[in-house]
């Protein structure tokens, strides 16, 4: 049976190999992919060792803008009897990303799909928070108004508070400065914030604090690839 194969890719330039060997030994074959943007596709297989001259790959491209009809006819190479490597801009193919319909159309075919070990940028940032691994929740972007954002981040608190459930989220990096001010002058002095910014890069940063023992200095987050975290005590 064909499988579809979800390869994570790097969460910034990769100066070094993202995935173990074993995994990226199991790509080498594969002509077909499905990629969220092609240039930065390109860059990964050919960093990842595919065999295939990159010329030669066939790729179509699955994202925010492509029509709900359209996305099963990615899946025509898998039905034929190809494998299919799904690959998204950063970090891990359908979490937080349109790939998830490619995937879920897979499993109504009845096709094979195998996910490989690669970076998570929202695991890698729960892990080194200090926040509860066991429960959390990622929410995406949150609402840009003043007003609305402060209402939703006050129901995160709350959830958290109740569910003893770590919040995730993620900003426009250069609304990141303005989201982390946002956070500490909203939520509860014993709410636990972190953030946790370029992620597996050389420059990565990771802070993680109550709201009331954040330092004066905090880091310089604009335009970076960020995370923020929130868990209220109860």
């Amino acid at each position: 049976m064909a499988t579809l194969f979800l390869i994570p890719a790097p969460l910034g330039e990769a100066d070094t190999p993202w995935l173990p060997e074993p995994e990226r030994a199991r790509l080498t074959h594969l002509r077909h992919f499905v990629v969220e943007a092609e240039k930065t596709a390109r860059k990964h297989l050919k960093a990842l060792g595919i065999s295939t001259p990159i010329r030669e790959l066939t790729m179509h491209t699955l994202n925010e803008h492509t029509p709900a009809q359209d996305i099963a006819a990615l899946l025509d190479p898998l039905l034929a009897g190809h494998d299919v490597g799904l690959i998204s801009e950063a970090g891990c193919p359908a979490v937080a990303d349109p790939g998830a319909q490619l995937v879920a159309l897979a499993h109504e075919k009845g096709l094979s799909v195998m996910p490989l070990i690669g970076p998570s940028s929202i695991l890698l940032a729960l892990m080194a928070s200090g926040a509860n691994g066991q429960r959390f929740a990622f929410h995406g972007y949150l609402p840009v108004d003043a007003g609305e954002r402060a209402q939703t981040l006050k129901k995160l608190e709350q959830r958290s508070r109740d569910n003893d459930e770590t919040q995730l989220f993620i900003e426009t990096p250069y609304r990141n400065d303005a989201m982390l001010e946002h956070l500490l002058s909203t939520l509860s002095p014993t709410t636990r914030v972190a953030v946790a910014c370029d992620l597996t890069l050389p420059g990565q940063t990771i802070v993680s604090r109550l709201v009331r023992d954040w330092p004066k200095e905090k880091p310089a987050l604009h335009k970076r690839p960020a995370i923020f975290l929130l868990h209220a005590q109860r």
